[in-house]
């Protein structure tokens, strides 16, 4: 994806195995990486346990805050498919105890349908 849809916040597909050493020290033994995406500097990875949403701040990116949501504490979500006008795949995730949804856009080359498929099995399964 272009410079233009990571400023637009969307999401590009990362390969597991270019990440796989950067997650090692956080993922408890026997946790496996199941996909990542990338928006901008930052990052949403799932796991066959939760979701770490990593956040890259300051100039350098250096500084980087890991926000893990185990999948038992997603009450519901929602997936949004583009659009004629509508060029990006939107999703919604909604985490007991907050009311506001955490929001992400993706890019249409994402499989969002793939996504709703990893978070149904792990949130409904």
């Amino acid at each position: 994806m272009g410079l233009l849809g990571n400023l637009m916040g969307n999401a590009s597909e990362v390969n597991l195995k270019d990440i796989d050493k950067e997650y090692d020290a956080i993922l408890f033994p026997g946790e496996q990486l199941e996909s990542a995406f990338r928006v901008f500097r930052d990052k949403w990875v799932f796991t066959d346990k939760r979701l770490i949403i990593q956040n890259v701040q300051g100039l350098t990116g250096k500084k980087r805050e890991y926000h893990s949501i185990p999948y038992q504490s997603i009450v519901r979500f929602s997936i949004e498919t583009a659009g004629s006008f509508d060029l990006d795949c939107e999703m919604k995730i909604w985490v007991k105890g907050s009311d506001a949804p955490i929001e992400q856009a993706f890019s249409t080359k994402i499989d969002v349908k793939a996504i709703q498929q990893t978070l149904a099995y792990h949130v409904l399964g």
